[in-house]
């Protein structure tokens, strides 16, 4: 006897609906769903549409955020990465990208219990005629790690995951920032 079977046999199932109805009042409910979904205003999150057709990035190719950077605007955009500043419409200048580590609880004898993870990234966007699209701004992200001494290396990777996923976020946020930019 096989689970579906069971399942049939518990009444988890309809057993009196024909596979081909079944299946027909789920598509039917699907898009109940969806027409739900879509009447309170729910979207997916689309592509950003850059402003601007040409951005110079004064990151290094060989940099993870840099390489990052040029493949999310590459493959969610039109707008073409070019390796020289004077042929760009825009120049996003990477002022600062940092990451730092502070203590946040300590436990009854003095040991770490908690860090908090912050992701400082500071960066401008202009077009490199005097014209600044975006002033220099900090966008600022926290974790909170615990901590376990019999787990040092365990918690060093996760870590570097949740810094690697603040990372994804600041390209995020800093491509939505760059959609909302008036062109000149």
């Amino acid at each position: 006897m096989d689970s579906r079977s069971t399942l049939q046999d518990s009444g988890f199932l309809t057993a009196g609906i024909a596979p081909g109805r079944r299946r027909a009042l789920q598509a039917l409910g699907a898009v109940g769903m969806m027409a739900l979904l879509g009447g309170c205003g729910f979207a997916l999150r689309g592509t950003a549409d850059l402003p601007f057709k040409t951005l110079y990035v004064n990151l290094e190719d060989t940099s993870e955020l840099g390489a990052q950077l040029r493949r999310y605007v590459r493959t969610t955009t039109s707008t073409q990465i070019v390796e020289d500043p004077k042929a760009a419409e825009a120049q996003l200048q990477v002022l600062s990208d940092t990451r730092e580590r502070s203590v946040l609880s300590l436990d009854a004898s003095g040991r770490v219990r908690e860090f908090e993870l912050r992701y400082l990234f500071t960066f401008r966007l202009h077009n490199g005629k005097g014209y600044e699209f975006i002033q220099p701004t900090t966008i600022m992200l926290k974790r909170d790690l615990t901590f376990n001494d019999a787990a040092t290396l365990a918690k060093e990777s996760e870590a570097n995951l949740l810094y690697r996923d603040m990372q994804m976020e600041v390209i995020q946020q800093l491509l939505r920032r760059m959609a909302a930019v008036e062109p000149v």
